[in-house]
C-alpha cells in the first residue's frame, strides 16, 4: 500500500491524503488547464519516487516512511513509467530530476530485459510507440508498486490486470476510459 497523509508539495496551496491498495487501480487527475495540467500530476508522482520536495505531511508504502534515509530501499519496491523521454540538453541551473534521470535510476538499469520480451509486452500495454515501450520496461522490473504518467484508455485493460494480478497501480490521467477502469479516482484540486 502507498498512503499519502496530507501531503502538501513546495510551491501547491492544498494538500493530498491519499491510500492505493495492493489489487487496485488508482488514478490520479485534475483539470489541465486550470490546474496546471500533467505537469502538476507528474509533481505528484516525482515525490512518490522521493524526487519532488514535500513541504508537510508523509508519504510511506507498506507504512515505511519516505525519508531521505529509506528513499533507496523504497524505490527498489517502486517502477516508474513516464510517457516519453526527455531529450537530453545541457544544464545551466539546477532543475528538479526529469523522467529520463527517475528512468535511469541505478535500480530500474540491473534488471536485464531481453528485446524479445520487451516487444511481447509492449505489444500487450495496448499504448503505443516510446509510451509502450517504457510501460513495458516498467512492468518487466516485476516491482509490487507501478507509477504511470499519463495513462490512457487503450491500457485500461492492461493495468486493471495487473492490479488484479496484486500489483498497485497508481496512473496520471485526464482520459475518460482510463479513469472508469480505476478502483479509486483522486482528483487533484
Amino acid at each position: 500500500m502507498l498512503e499519502l497523509n496530507d501531503v502538501l508539495l513546495e510551491g501547491e496551496k492544498t494538500t493530498l491524503s491519499m491510500m492505493a491498495h495492493e489489487g487496485q487501480l488508482t488514478c490520479l487527475t485534475c483539470d489541465g488547464v486550470a490546474a496546471g495540467g500533467d505537469g502538476r500530476l507528474l509533481r505528484w508522482l516525482h515525490a512518490m519516487l522521493g524526487l519532488e520536495p514535500v513541504a508537510s505531511g508523509f508519504i510511506s508504502i507498506d507504512g515505511e516512511p519516505l525519508t531521505p534515509q529509506t528513499v533507496q530501499s523504497l524505490r527498489r519496491l517502486m517502477a516508474f513509467a513516464p510517457c516519453h523521454l526527455q531529450a537530453v540538453g545541457q544544464v545551466r541551473v539546477y532543475e528538479p530530476p526529469t523522467e529520463q534521470e527517475v528512468f535511469a535510476l541505478r535500480a530500474n538499469r540491473d534488471v536485464p530485459i531481453s528485446n524479445g520480451l520487451l516487444a511481447e509486452e509492449a505489444r500487450r500495454t495496448g499504448a503505443s510507440g516510446q509510451q509502450a515501450r517504457l510501460l513495458a520496461v516498467a512492468v518487466l522490473l516485476q516491482r509490487p508498486v507501478l507509477l504511470v504518467e499519463g495513462g490512457v484508455a487503450a491500457s485500461a485493460g492492461y493495468l486493471r490486470r495487473l492490479a488484479e494480478a496484486g500489483r498497485t497501480v497508481i496512473a496520471t490521467t485526464r482520459d475518460g476510459g482510463l479513469l472508469a477502469a480505476a478502483d479509486n479516482v483522486v482528483e487533484i484540486g
